[in-house]
């Protein structure tokens, strides 16, 4: 699937190539981990070039520099910036002293929009994702603030990233019930090495029609397959910022090695395979320092994993979901059906609850 193979975004008509590019790494100015801007643009050429539409970043990713990046290439791409679906955050605080620059009050995203618009050179963005939740704010003035910035033009659509499911749940009904803006995506982290976002954020993003956008679908660089038992990561700055990944997280690790070794490809292609096969709308954000990583990353495309595959990854990666995803999940079956099949769902019945046992 090239990534002209457009998806519709959650329950919006915003079309989206099937993964994101992430631009979190564009710029040097924060520490010198990041791309050159040299570097940057030709990563961002290139997804281009290859079809690719959904480019997002944030305000304070390497100090604002992605985005002065990002709207520097756009102003000297003619014609580009229409096609480009360009996706921004609010949230972080860039202005210390001042306790209205950052979080999600009426002025302050207004102000932070104000300084994104700048530095991407546009008078509007195509999606805005509150960062993370605001326990300061209440989530009806976040909504109806963002209501009126769609209403007036300056962004067209809105999401969630890094915020509870009760609190997105209540925005969200907040939303449908006074006829503002609803949320079409949340963007979560999200992989094989992370899948706790399937007790309560996945569930709701799929009964509210939401996609979801993975963030670190590579999990720090662990599922790219340059990760090996007994092989020394050549990156060591990146080691020593991540660390190393557990013995645990290895046995998933080798699972997903030994598939791409049977598949003639790469664990990080096998890795965002498995999670565009996840129930849903899923886009995964991919992220590059250099373009020889977004090309490796973007062979994930032509990349269709087997039933048996995707079982053995589900299974080895099982995550251990909190309370009360257990009680919601097989026991829930057991206890509701009784032995029945309902919706294509079997399960045997809860022992006790024999007919012979039952008092009347």
């Amino acid at each position: 699937m090239p990534l002209d193979h457009y998806l519709t975004l959650g329950r919006s008509g915003l079309r989206v190539s099937p993964f994101a590019l992430g631009a979190m790494t564009f710029g040097e100015d924060a520490g010198g981990a990041g791309s050159s801007v040299e570097e940057s643009e030709k990563i961002l050429a290139s997804y281009v070039d290859r079809g690719g539409n959904f480019v997002d970043t944030a305000n304070f990713y390497t100090n604002g520099h992605s985005e002065k990046i990002l709207g520097d290439w756009l102003a000297g791409h003619p014609g580009q910036r229409d096609r480009v679906v360009l996706a921004s955050k609010f949230f972080t605080n860039m202005y210390p002293g001042n306790p209205n620059g950052g979080g999600a009050g009426r002025s302050s995203i207004r102000s932070q929009l104000h300084q994104t618009l700048r530095r991407l050179q546009t008078d509007y963005l195509d999606l805005y994702w509150l960062h993370n939740w605001d326990r300061n704010t209440p989530i009806e003035e976040t909504m109806r603030s963002l209501d009126d910035l769609v209403r007036e033009g300056t962004i067209r659509y809105i999401g969630f990233s890094n915020t509870p499911a009760w609190v997105t749940a209540q925005a969200q009904t907040t939303a449908l019930l006074r006829g503002w803006t609803p949320l079409i995506a949340l963007q979560v982290e999200y992989s094989l090495l992370a899948r706790t976002v399937e007790g309560e954020v996945a569930p709701l993003a799929l009964d509210q029609e939401m996609a979801l956008v993975p963030w670190s679908p590579l999990k720090n660089g662990f599922l790219s397959g340059k990760y090996r038992r007994g092989v020394e990561v050549s990156d060591s700055a990146r080691a020593a910022y991540v660390g190393g990944p557990s013995d645990d997280e290895f046995v998933v690790i080798d699972t997903v090695a030994a598939i791409a070794d049977e598949l003639q490809t790469s664990s990080a292609a096998v890795s965002l395979a498995w999670l565009r096969a996840r129930e849903g709308t899923v886009v995964p954000i991919v992220g590059a320092r250099r373009l020889a990583h977004l090309e490796d990353n973007l062979a994930a495309v032509d990349v269709t994993l087997s039933t048996e595959h995707l079982r053995m990854l589900n299974d080895v990666s099982a995550p251990a979901l909190s309370y009360p995803a257990e009680m919601n999940g097989a026991m829930r079956a057991m206890l509701q059906f009784a032995g029945c099949t309902v919706d294509g769902e079997s399960s045997t019945p809860y022992p006790p609850l024999l007919q012979s046992d039952v008092r009347y």
